[in-house]
């Protein structure tokens, strides 16, 4: 049988302060996670959000893994975050895996002459990586995505195939190359009809790290889509009117060390906990919610609703520094389940 003194507790979380160099990111309580034991068995497959806090195992080693998502061929618009950590659990103690994710693979954006198409009817640029490629039509302006290393970048024509540059990028890397064409119309054809390349852009996005949940990031909280996570809430006391998101876990709180109720049914309709995985159950890892008397008590009480629990949700009000003993949310203004 599982007991605390024979086995260790392994627990994970993403760093408050995750550096990436990429302008957007996804919801990291929609990253895959996987645990696995140094046999190869897998302990946890599944999202992050749905997570256990804790988990006991026998003392050995264990490989963490957090991804944004797969990413086995080039695409366009599909940045990869993620980590993996490796950590030895010891009988008796509690492991924590701190998971900085960073984005994994490279850019490539082709910012291809207008006339492209009039210079090489039927032609395209081809971007080629690991024995993969990406085609990209004289119009396209996504950013292609691959994995890190060498890119190769292709004239096709109708009869031949001509390399125009190769770059190597590492991961994080963002690169935009331009694209012009000399024989333009009304212009003699140029010998050959050469294309040129211009180095238009290079960056890792951005030169100046910002940090994934750092009040100096712009905008942060102002919208449902830069909303804090409940485990940032402690980190941003004092703002008003700012979007949290979380997963309802709990109710009936009071100020005891261990004051809340995670099963149905509850009894109070003032408050409800929030946290930043559905399975969380203990009071120390929530943020508190206050429900004033009105419209919002009336759709968000527990009481009434005991269906919302695991349910994650977006809330806007005010990050108090401790309602019921951890930091709250009050004056609540609006509210939409994800």
């Amino acid at each position: 049988m599982p007991s605390e003194t024979g086995q260790g507790s392994l627990k994970w979380s993403f760093s408050p302060w995750i550096i990436t160099r990429a302008a957007d990111y996804p919801d990291t309580d929609a990253f895959k996670l996987k645990v696995v034991n140094s046999a190869g068995e897998i302990l946890y497959d599944g999202y992050y959000g749905d997570s256990p806090e804790t988990m006991l195992v026998n003392p050995g080693t264990y490989t963490v893994t957090a991804l944004s998502r797969e990413f086995r061929k080039p695409e366009f618009d599909a940045p990869q975050f993620g980590d993996e950590q490796v950590v030895v659990v010891k009988a008796g103690a509690v492991t924590n895996v701190l998971l900085e994710c960073s984005q994994l693979n490279c850019g490539l954006r082709l910012k291809i002459d207008p006339d492209f198409a009039d210079v090489y009817p039927g032609g395209s640029l081809e971007v080629s990586s690991n024995g993969e490629s990406l085609s990209y039509g004289p119009s396209e302006g996504r950013m292609g995505f691959f994995k890190p290393g060498s890119l190769a970048v292709t004239l096709k024509e109708k009869d031949k195939s001509t390399v125009l540059v190769t770059k190597r990028l590492e991961a994080r890397e963002m690169l935009t190359l331009g694209v012009t064409c000399p024989s333009l119309p009304g212009q003699p054809e140029a010998q050959g009809g050469e294309v040129s390349i211009k180095l238009d852009t290079l960056r890792k996005w951005g030169e100046e790290d910002f940090e994934i949940g750092s009040s100096g990031q712009a905008g942060l909280g102002a919208d449902k889509s830069s909303a804090y996570g409940a485990a940032q809430v402690k980190d941003h006391v004092g703002e008003k009117g700012v979007w949290v998101c979380g997963y309802i876990v709990g109710g009936d709180l009071s100020s005891s060390k261990n004051g809340i109720k995670f099963e149905a049914p509850f009894d109070s309709y003032t408050n409800i906990a929030i946290a930043p995985r559905s399975s969380v159950s203990e009071k120390s890892s929530c943020v508190s919610v206050q429900l004033v008397k009105g419209p919002m008590r009336d759709a968000l009480n527990l009481v009434d609703h005991p269906e919302f629990i695991g349910k994650k949700i977006y809330l806007r009000g005010d990050i108090d520094a401790a309602y019921y003993g951890i930091p709250g949310i009050k004056n609540l203004v609006d509210y939409s389940f994800d």
